[in-house]
């Protein structure tokens, strides 16, 4: 109503306009109208155009009331405004757009999809001549060899990154909630990566009960355990350091800390960690950062109803918190 009554208010002012000019009008012919005349004539004109108004809200109701409510509009998914040709014209007008906007969509949509086939296809391409390179390397063990190994297991690693990535918008259809026993995935999550561990003569403590038990999805918490070990890792300088894998629990959540003696983090970076492509002032002095591994972590905790947290300290070290809710952390 409000909507119609802004619509109809120059016509109003008009005719009030109108009405103003009827008396200096016969004023200036010489005629001589009784006063009672002109008020009659006026109240006449003035209960008709209450009666066209009504008549106009009552065409275009549904109208005034999408345009007043946008949003209900969009969830009702473009429904019929009314009768009359302006609701109609508006209706298909609207009609058109929505169309030219869904082709644009599906149109963007194959192309995400022609994308992610290509990336995934190429990954895996790429794993067979990382293959051929890992075994020839086995019968090599001069310093060269030990080089090319590392590079090696790094372009492993960002290759598997690109696939988890790209295999993120499509999650709902390439996981699988289970029971996993938290220090078996663990483990098996550190003896894959036990080569980055002994060339940084970094230490591994796993404190974590043999009985807890949490619901997830094996593949996606491998890949999130690996990019944290990954990044302790890296930024850990030094030898005779640890990295340590324990469990605690909070109310009915158990949470795993990972827990480095490295870098650390400053406190203005703490906020950023998990947005894409941020690296930091550690990330760029190491150089060892792409500003993904956090956040695909976030992004797949939040997808499995985890939750993560990151606490640090400049020079002391950081701890990644996973909790795993719902979880069956009891002794048995």
């Amino acid at each position: 109503m409000k909507l119609f009554w802004k619509d109809q208010l120059p016509f109003i002012l008009f005719y009030l306009l109108q009405v103003l000019l009827v008396p200096p009008l016969y004023w200036l012919t010489g005629e001589d109208r009784p006063l009672s005349i002109m008020l009659y004539g006026i109240a006449l004109s003035t209960v008709v155009l209450l009666l066209y108004l009504g008549y106009r809200y009552a065409q275009h109701r549904r109208l005034y009331a999408a345009l007043s409510n946008p949003k209900r509009m969009l969830e009702e998914h473009l429904v019929s405004l009314g009768d009359t040709p302006l609701p109609e014209a508006i209706h298909e007008l609207l009609q058109l757009i929505d169309r030219q906007y869904q082709d644009q969509i599906n149109l963007h949509v194959r192309r995400m999809d022609q994308h992610i086939v290509f990336m995934n296809r190429w990954v895996h391409q790429m794993k067979t001549p990382l293959s051929v390179i890992q075994l020839s390397l086995e019968d090599l063990e001069d310093e060269a060899a030990i080089s090319i190994q590392e590079e090696l297991e790094r372009l492993r690693r960002g290759l598997e990154m690109v696939i988890y990535t790209s295999r993120l918008d499509q999650f709902e259809d390439d996981f699988q909630v289970e029971p996993l026993v938290l220090s078996k995935v663990v483990s098996e999550s550190v003896a894959e990566n036990r080569r980055l561990f002994i060339r940084r003569g970094i230490k591994v403590n796993i404190q974590i009960n043999p009985n807890f038990t949490v619901y997830s999805d094996a593949k996606w918490l491998m890949f999130m355990l690996t990019q944290i070990l990954t990044n302790a890792v890296n930024y850990t300088s030094g030898t005779d350091k640890t990295v340590t894998l324990s469990s605690q629990h909070i109310g009915t959540d158990l949470v795993l800390n990972i827990t480095d003696q490295g870098i650390g983090i400053s406190p203005e970076d703490l906020k950023r960690v998990f947005n894409p492509y941020f690296t930091g002032e550690r990330g760029r002095q190491y150089h060892e950062s792409t500003g993904m591994g956090l956040y695909l972590v976030r992004e797949i905790c939040n997808r499995l109803g985890h939750t993560v947290e990151l606490q640090s300290k400049l020079g002391e070290g950081t701890t990644v918190q996973i909790a795993f809710h719902n979880s069956d952390h009891l002794q048995k």
